[in-house]
């Protein structure tokens, strides 16, 4: 049985959970996310807890088992809590500038970039050099850090470049001099 698999997810107050068809509803003060359930897998509310179970030790059952256990659980905290993705930005001249909703980077190219926030997630600027992305899908938030993150991804010699809040970039050791 799957360690992961096996255990309730608790439902908190204020959080709704529905079934039908195949997909997980839930809704909760932050917003609604669903999730489709694939077709071995199954899905029951009991009281204040959902329980997936799957009917067989098949390879392909026991991988899903977990995991549409965990995406129902991020889905959980998504609409309670909220999911938020810190990054920094290190180099000269390079800055984050919030424009409205979207941000608007300089990382050493000829032209500013431009990122648009999609519809469920929103930026927070700290400062010119510090910024998050939250939402409330974990996979949507991670996602789009990713995405900025790729604009200038941080480089070995002088670690300029945008990168996670605690990230540790690997350096080497330059040219050696004659």
């Amino acid at each position: 049985m799957s360690r992961i698999g096996r255990l309730p997810i608790a439902i908190p107050a204020g959080v709704e959970v529905k079934l039908a068809d195949g997909t997980v509803t839930v809704k909760g003060p932050k917003g609604e996310l669903s999730q489709t359930v694939p077709a071995p897998i199954e899905v029951r509310v009991e009281g204040n807890e959902v329980l997936v179970t799957r009917p067989n030790d098949e390879r392909e059952s026991r991988s899903l088992h977990g995991l549409t256990r965990t995406l129902i659980n991020n889905n959980i905290i998504g609409v309670t809590e909220g999911y938020s993705k810190t990054l920094e930005i290190v180099g000269t001249g390079y800055r984050v500038v919030a424009k409205g909703k979207d941000l608007e980077f300089s990382l050493g190219y000829s032209h500013t970039i431009v990122v648009k926030a999609p519809e469920g997630i929103s930026f927070a600027v700290e400062n010119a050099n510090r910024f998050s992305v939250n939402g409330i899908s974990k996979q949507q938030v991670g996602e789009l850090a990713a995405q900025i993150r790729k604009l200038r991804k941080p480089e070995p010699y002088k670690g300029k470049g945008v990168m996670y809040a605690g990230e540790h970039i690997r350096r080497k050791a330059g040219k050696a001099g004659k």
